[in-house]
């Protein structure tokens, strides 16, 4: 089977809401702050002894909640953990999967039990969008070969527990050779951008938009969010900004005589700026209404 998984016309999501699932007075609080994707979350949110409670929660509002405006995905306990396996089989049961757009795998770090369990998830829904959570040093050292499992959909990094996990603080230059290698397998394997971890400020947006732009200029293309306060900031950091339009419709203007070398603003434009510009324009058009935000 072939997955055109990098040049599919469809919008990507940019911003995605963790709720935790043994918690369902959010989950529709949680879709009307309008992230692009809320997570329903059965792992680190929910503590042992509420898992069944969390499953119950979910199951019920799932067959209860028929549409959402946005994307509604699960992530699950780790693959290697006995969790898993009752997640699996409570899955199994559910009853309409189609509302279910896709599930986060974390601790993602064997290609071979992944693939596995992603061949398994798209027999329970074949348009499942599955994501691998990069959180540890051996899912980091297996990221290009867990990037080409077939019919994985995208890769994200859980910054958090990979700082817990290689003892390392939570700043740029510790995570900078992760975010790099994880934006490169996604790109070989025909991924889109990879989805950035979590920002733990809550009210300090300032510092969330300085995440968010970081990560944007590293390559990725999304962020998890775990607020809604954090939804339009990450919002605005991932998508082109007035400017960069405006840039963008002077240099489409500038070769629509055919020519792949102009002059823009007293610079020179050849081809890969002229498909830069087509990029961030089209990214604001699969985005619109929300694309054409002031630059922050």
């Amino acid at each position: 089977m072939q997955f055109d998984r990098l040049n599919s016309k469809a919008p990507l999501a940019i911003s995605y809401l963790f709720v935790p699932g043994n918690r369902p007075e959010r989950f529709s609080k949680a879709v009307e702050a309008r992230p692009d994707a809320i997570i329903l979350d059965l792992e680190d949110a929910v503590h042992p002894d509420s898992k069944p409670a969390a499953r119950a929660a979910i199951w019920a509002w799932q067959e209860t909640t028929p549409s959402v405006a946005c994307e509604r995905y699960i992530r699950l306990n780790s693959v290697s953990s006995t969790l898993f396996r009752q997640d699996l089989t409570w899955l199994n049961d559910m009853r309409f999967p189609q509302r279910c757009n896709g599930i986060f795998l974390p601790k993602a770090e064997c290609p071979e039990a992944l693939s596995r369990v992603v061949e398994r998830l798209l027999q329970w829904q074949p348009t499942l969008k599955i994501v691998a959570i990069i959180e540890t040093a051996k899912g980091l050292q297996q990221v290009e070969s867990i990037a080409a499992i077939p019919g994985l959909a995208r890769l994200a990094f859980g910054s958090l527990d990979f700082s817990l996990d290689i003892n390392c603080s939570q700043i740029p230059e510790a995570f900078l050779f992760a975010r790099n290698r994880i934006v490169l397998a996604s790109r070989t394997a025909d991924l889109p951008s990879p989805i950035d971890g979590v920002t733990p400020a809550i009210s300090d947006l300032a510092v969330v938009a300085g995440d968010s732009h970081y990560a944007r200029s590293l390559g990725f293309g999304a962020k998890l969010c775990i607020h809604p306060a954090q939804l339009d900031t990450v919002q605005r950091a991932f998508l082109p900004d007035s400017r960069q339009l405006a840039w963008a419709d002077r240099v489409m203007s500038a070769v629509a005589t055919g020519s792949h070398a102009v002059q823009v603003d007293g610079e020179m434009v050849d081809l890969p700026l002229i498909e830069h510009a087509q990029r961030l324009l089209d990214v604001a058009r699969q985005h619109t209404p929300i694309a054409r935000v002031d630059a922050c």
